[in-house]
């Protein structure tokens, strides 16, 4: 008998989970889906992470560096597109890897999952604190100036050096306030949260297109130059740089360091494949919000990091506030003044995605019994949402972005992104050979290639990553096989089917 820790849901499971009458609403149609890609796609990675790269890693070359990352989510993107189409139920990545790899790795994913997604939503409400404060100041002409005391997390990280600092802060206030606020928005409802979504992203394309228009005119090619200050590489194994220079600490720096960083900024096509449940029609519309969110940012990215590179001296470059603060240094403060108040609207809509797609995981894991079902499964009698998950996730996002800093964030965010990417890729070659007859509405093209070159691109930028992020990883997932041994594996459903039949489920 093979043992429980790999036992796999089969495509029937999956099947009937999609009919079971305790469903989320299907009210989503293509539109809402790519607007919710969209919205949790264009804003940090604009607004906040490409002055980062740019500054501290990449210099103009940060332009590469979303080619780069572009191009592994291209890969990741189409797998998802397929698992998406076959299997529309909630769980995204984790749902995929329990049918093909088994409930180990499945645990291992929607662990990771979380760490995703409530690390990225810190991530988000850091930064819009930061544009917040920006905005209070510009929009009063300075007469209105957010305590320092109360507007940072109280300790930083040095990449250059590799030391943490005190800020002198004592907590983010601003962001723990967006926290709570996008909390109430979602309890309340996804239609609610779906349309107001879908405002937010059309006033933040607004704002992105003037961007690229006005900085276009702004542009000197002479802060081009040179193209690539920190070199092309920035590979490295657990933190040791192979390829590339690297920092007085160790870390990696270069195009590929770039990208291992800024790929932060992709993350929200997955999430459009944890709505699969609440789409009204998920064979067709998710891999469309999925493939068309992707396509719509990448060229917005390619060209905002064009325009801010081209504007100042990347060393100039303000890691907090980048675009507006560019726009400020070019002696456009109207521009600084409608740049601040799109990136508050624009990081809200990625706030309220990451943190809508959270409980979604939760919902999926605790349906299969690997957490408490009576809290991680409740779904609101009136409003048809996991509230009470919801709820814990606005309290865990508002704790960890009112202390904790960008640094630190970001990069713990992109390891367990790249992680998932490369086992969804790994799921679809599983699934192609396990189930090559089942019904797929969506055909990622190129197999084995596609996967292949997915999962070899995530690898690639994980190892770009500085070390101490692998250890982070390392920790987390420790963590979970905890929890998993003391709990998930004893309440599985899968594994109390496998007792009550004596068998082993058929996959």
């Amino acid at each position: 008998m093979p043992s429980p820790l790999f036992a796999r849901k089969s495509f029937a499971m999956l099947q009937e989970e999609v009919r079971g009458a305790d469903r989320l609403h299907r009210v989503l149609g293509p539109y809402s889906l790519t607007a919710l890609g969209v919205g949790a796609i264009i804003g940090t990675g604009i607004f906040v992470l490409s002055g980062k790269a740019a500054a501290d890693l990449a210099g103009p070359a940060v332009m590469l560096s979303f080619v780069v990352a572009g191009i592994t989510c291209v890969f990741a993107a189409l797998c998802y597109a397929e698992f998406a189409a076959m299997v529309p139920v909630a769980g995204s990545a984790y749902t995929y890897s329990y049918a093909t790899m088994g409930e180990l790795f499945a645990w291992i994913i929607g662990w990771d999952l979380i760490l995703e997604y409530a690390v990225a939503s810190a991530t988000v409400a850091h930064g819009w604190s930061h544009y917040f404060q920006d905005f209070l100041r510009v929009a009063s002409s300075d007469t209105l100036v957010w305590p320092a005391r109360f507007g940072n997390a109280p300790f930083d990280y040095n990449l250059t050096t590799g030391d943490f600092f005190s800020t002198g802060a004592i907590i983010d206030v601003p962001a723990i306030m967006i926290a709570f606020a996008v909390t109430a928005i979602l309890v309340k409802g996804i239609r609610e949260s779906a349309g107001f979504n879908a405002l937010v992203v059309t006033l933040k394309l607004g704002v992105v297109l003037l961007v690229v228009g006005v900085g276009a005119t702004l542009v000197d090619p002479a802060n081009w130059k040179p193209f690539a200050p920190f070199g092309y590489g920035g590979i490295g194994v657990l933190g040791k740089t192979l390829i590339g220079q690297s920092t007085a600490g160790g870390a990696p720096l270069g195009m590929m360091a770039g990208a291992a960083t800024i790929f932060f900024a992709y993350i929200g096509f997955d999430a459009v494949s944890t709505h699969a449940e609440e789409a009204r029609n998920p064979q067709r519309d998710v891999p469309i919000g999925i493939i068309a969110s992707l396509i719509i940012c990448t060229v917005l990215y390619i060209a905002v990091a064009a325009v801010l590179t081209g504007m100042i001296p990347f060393h100039l470059i303000n890691r907090d506030a980048p675009v507006s603060n560019a726009f400020m240094q070019a002696g456009k403060p109207w521009a600084q003044f409608v740049v601040s108040l799109g990136a508050v609207a624009g990081i809200t809509s990625v706030l309220l995605v990451m943190m809508l797609s959270q409980p979604r995981v939760f919902l999926a894991m605790a349906r299969d019994g690997l957490l408490p079902p009576s809290f991680f499964g409740a779904i609101h009698p009136r409003f048809k949402t996991p509230w009470k998950s919801t709820i814990m996730t606005g309290l865990f996002v508002a704790l960890l972005g009112g202390l904790l800093p960008l640094n630190i964030l970001a990069d713990l965010v992109n390891i367990g992104t790249l992680l998932a990417f490369l086992m969804v890729c790994a799921a679809v070659l599983i699934m192609r050979r396990t189930n090559p007859n089942v019904d797929r509405p969506f055909r990622a093209p190129g197999v084995p290639f596609t996967p292949i070159a997915g999962m070899a691109c995530s690898l690639t930028l994980m190892l770009s990553l500085p070390g101490e992020n692998w250890l982070r990883l390392f920790i987390w997932l420790a963590l979970g096989f905890i929890i998993y041994f003391a709990y998930g594996r004893k309440h599985s459903v899968l594994a109390k089917l496998r007792r009550d039949e004596g068998a082993p489920p058929r996959p």
